[in-house]
């Protein structure tokens, strides 16, 4: 389910390329919660997550009409969260971004960002993104950047583009909107909501798993899934309403369709069978 954080990139792709669209935000939300259920499903049909589900209880609060009090210091300490995050991490990337957009390898300082060591990453990461409508160098960048903080996609853009410093969220629009087609858009949005979240959500998962071998499985799983997700988008819409031509992206999505369809269809993995299955045979 999109984070706060992330619903910065869905006001931004959405206003900017779909501005009469003003369902499709709630709409990803309901994706995301589709996607947890579809992803429910189709884990507990493996073997790693095989077997009779383990019981689940939860005491909850007695609920009541929030008191003027907590609701102030509810809100102080979100707002006072997100300033020390916007102070910190997405200061400190903004600047780095900046500085790698301003400089060349040689340390010499450029008006030409293409000749910027920003450039030169932003070209060696794209080829990852081209399947996915994005792949742009400063696609790649904002992609790569947010990592850090999912607020981090769009100040990178607008810097990107010269308008980090515009006065109105219209001329970081126009800035954004001149760097994707609408569909590669709404896969850059697909892509970054369902990736691996901010550094410091990695960092809970890991602690909360315990195992950095589940870490890294659970951050693999969420990249391959906002990549599917934003492949198949990219692929066919390109098809349905861009006119695009049948070709081989299109068919590989709608493969993976099918594919997740038959994962979350199958029979679940039997367990019991499997270990009488095993066990007869050293009887045997």
């Amino acid at each position: 389910i999109p984070c706060t954080a992330k619903t910065v990139i869905i006001g931004m792709i959405v206003g900017t390329f779909f501005p009469n669209s003003p369902w499709m935000g709630p709409v990803m939300y309901l994706l995301g919660i589709a996607v947890i259920i579809i992803s429910g499903i189709l884990l507990k049909k493996t073997k790693l997550f095989a077997g009779d589900p383990a019981p689940f209880v939860m005491e909850l609060p007695a609920y009541h009409v929030p008191s003027a009090k907590g609701v102030l210091i509810h809100m102080w300490e979100r707002s006072r969260a997100f300033i020390v995050k916007a102070g910190t991490v997405i200061f400190i990337a903004s600047g780095l971004i900046w500085f790698l957009s301003s400089f060349s390898w040689n340390m010499a300082m450029t008006g030409d960002i293409e000749q910027s060591m920003l450039a030169d990453i932003g070209h060696a990461l794209a080829w990852f993104f081209m399947p996915l409508g994005f792949g742009n160098w400063k696609g790649a960048v904002a992609t790569i950047s947010a990592l850090a903080a999912k607020e981090n996609a769009i100040s990178t853009l607008a810097i990107l583009n010269g308008v980090a410093d515009a006065e109105s969220d219209v001329a970081v629009m126009k800035g954004i909107a001149s760097m994707f087609t609408p569909i590669g858009a709404f896969s850059f949005m697909i892509f970054n909501l369902f990736c691996p979240p901010c550094f410091a959500a990695i960092g809970a998962t890991a602690r909360e798993m315990g195992s950095a071998k589940w870490a890294w499985t659970a951050i693999g799983y969420q990249m391959l899934t906002g990549y599917v997700l934003a492949f198949i988008s990219n692929q066919l819409g390109s098809v349905l309403f861009y006119g695009q031509p049948f070709g081989v992206g299109a068919v590989l999505a709608i493969v993976l369709i099918l594919a997740v369809i038959y994962l979350v269809a199958r029979p679940a993995y039997d367990q019991r069978k499997r270990t009488l299955h095993t066990s007869g045979r050293v009887n045997a």
